[in-house]
């Protein structure tokens, strides 16, 4: 037996889909306005998760640029053919509105490592689509979305057959289900003469629940379950929350498990928050006496250590860099070849030399400043995500910044709505009021603490830097929720800069929008004027746990 510790992909891995091909386990997660696309995992033993690669092309022209906050790319299923993997998703270029505007698109590979085949663009129902391989036919399910005043967002779930090789659709569409309550994230799979339909169901939050139906027939009618297979939304002391969006996956030993998503909330006068966003999580499963998939436990309740009756050789279990809680991050470790690669993300648009260049000044990063923080274009941001709820990140930054146009520092990032930026940047003579007086000359350098939360943006703090002075580092600290900025002074010692500021609004539950993804926190540079401001960055860390 294996034991796992839920969940095992840690900090922002939402929407998870498995498969088992061969020795191997393989999860794509949801990338929204991210780069790199559709993030992908793999694991001899369930337990122990590293980085296979991504999708790479995923997105026509490699950009997502105008695309708004936890648009994107939604809820990728990932399936095998036993030739191919095969992966479908929608790319949603509207939140929060009636028509969500989804593009469906489907890639191959042979490898998951890739090369991935060029996107085709297939019938767009809605979000979460997800591909069904059975006897030699090829069928898409869909959430069927109604933007119609009056009618319903989440109007059920649809089935399509495909053409193998065109994609094209082939005969008619079937409405296989509808539900009182929302449900969404449809996968298939065949057992025992029966097709069973599992489904997510209500909603992505903390009301978050798996639900199965079935049928002798693929196109219906479908039985529903008379009860959730999994669901956290009726006990808020369990410590795994919103759990739901699930996939249940067959062992070499014909047992099964459930892949989903969950989340740990922090508890706060505001109610619970979960900033590291959404996360994977595997739990057992057994079939009872009347055909339906149950937890293996018992109950509808996720468990946090789960044994799995996965027992490879030792030589095929992965050695995992770090083991769930230590201070090294989740994923493998960048290598020397590919510095700006894994862990390492960037908004909108891949990782590019003309803004991030790590050949100019050997060991260190330098960024071409761009836009600003609330751009959804061209922010000159890299980010890797933060694991657990303590964490502290730190990185020394190089830059003579002329103008309050310019800046470039350490972020902790959820969205344009929502960071905390501790940047070197450029401010008038002390005591001289905001009057764009820098084209005078004169001036000093600052670091200048800023939180932008939805609807506003506060400056915290500004340190004056001294003139002589090159080189910075600059650091924050999260414990219990809080966050606490410091500089490192000459003498090896850290001043805290600014007040304690409330890191739990960079997550999910916080703010009046739709947010999906999780925190980050990174380096940027911004430039408003010529874009050829530049910053030099080396020794960035962030350890977790």
């Amino acid at each position: 037996m294996t034991l796992l510790h839920n969940p095992v992909i840690r900090g922002f891995a939402p929407d998870p889909s498995m498969v088992r091909v061969g020795d191997w386990y393989y999860v794509a997660t949801s990338s929204f306005e991210w780069f790199p696309t559709i993030p992908l995992h793999r694991s001899r033993d369930l337990a122990h998760w590293e980085y296979a690669g991504h999708v790479s092309g995923a997105v026509p022209g490699d950009s997502l640029a105008g695309v708004p906050d936890s648009g994107g790319i939604w809820a990728p299923s990932l399936s095998w053919d036993g030739e191919r993997f095969w992966v479908v998703y929608s790319i949603v270029r509207s939140v929060g509105t009636p028509y969500f505007d989804t593009d469906t698109y489907v890639c191959t590979a042979t490898q998951a490592a890739g090369p991935w085949s060029v996107p085709r663009r297939i019938a767009s129902h809605g979000f979460d689509p997800a591909l069904f391989h059975d006897q030699g036919r090829l069928w898409l399910l869909n959430l069927q979305n109604d933007h119609r005043p009056g009618g319903r967002r989440f109007a059920g779930i649809v089935l399509t057959e495909l053409d193998r090789e065109t994609l094209a659709s082939v005969g008619d569409t079937h409405l296989l289900l509808q539900h009182e309550r929302l449900v969404e994230g449809p996968k298939l799979l065949r057992e025992d003469g029966r097709y069973y339909l599992v489904l997510a169901e209500g909603g992505t939050g903390f009301e978050h629940g798996v639900l199965v139906a079935r049928s002798r027939e693929i196109t219906g009618p479908y039985e529903l379950d008379d009860r959730p297979l999994l669901t956290s939304r009726d006990d808020p002391s369990l410590e795994l929350q919103k759990a739901g969006h699930g996939e249940l996956v067959q062992l070499p030993d014909e047992s099964w498990v459930l892949s989903h998503l969950t989340a740990r909330p922090l508890n706060t006068p505001e109610g619970p928050r979960c900033p590291l966003g959404r996360e994977t999580a595997i739990q057992a499963i057994s079939w009872d006496a009347e055909g339906w998939p149950r937890l293996r436990h018992g109950g509808v309740h996720p468990e946090v250590e789960v044994d799995i009756p996965t027992v490879p050789s030792a030589e095929r279990v992965l050695k995992p860099e770090s083991e769930s809680g230590s201070k090294s991050e989740s994923g493998r470790l960048t290598s020397p070849s590919d510095p700006l690669g894994w862990p390492w993300s960037t908004l909108r648009t891949p990782v590019d030399p003309s803004w991030a260049d790590t050949t100019a000044r050997p060991g260190w990063i330098r960024l071409r400043g761009r836009h600003g923080p609330e751009s959804w274009w061209a922010h000159s941001l890299l980010a890797r995500r933060i694991t657990e709820h303590r964490a502290e990140a730190e990185v020394t930054v190089e830059a003579r910044p002329g103008s309050f146009t310019q800046a470039a520092g350490l972020v902790l990032w959820y969205n344009t709505e929502s960071h905390l930026a501790l940047d070197l940047t450029w401010a008038e003579p002390e005591g001289e009021g905001q009057r764009g007086q820098q084209w005078r000359g004169g001036g000093r350098r600052v670091l200048s603490l800023v939180e932008r939360d939805e609807g506003s943006t506060r400056q915290m703090a500004v340190v004056e830097v001294e003139e002589g002075e090159s080189a910075f580092t600059i650091g924050v600290s999260i414990t219990d929720g809080v966050a606490r900025f410091w500089r490192l002074g000459g003498d090896g010692a850290r001043t805290q800069v600014g007040p304690d500021l409330d890191f739990t609004r960079l997550s999910d539950d916080h703010g009046s929008k739709l947010r999906f993804t999780g925190a980050m926190a990174g380096i940027h540079a911004v430039d408003l004027v010529d874009a050829a401001f530049t910053a030099d960055f080396r020794g960035f860390r962030l350890s977790c746990g």
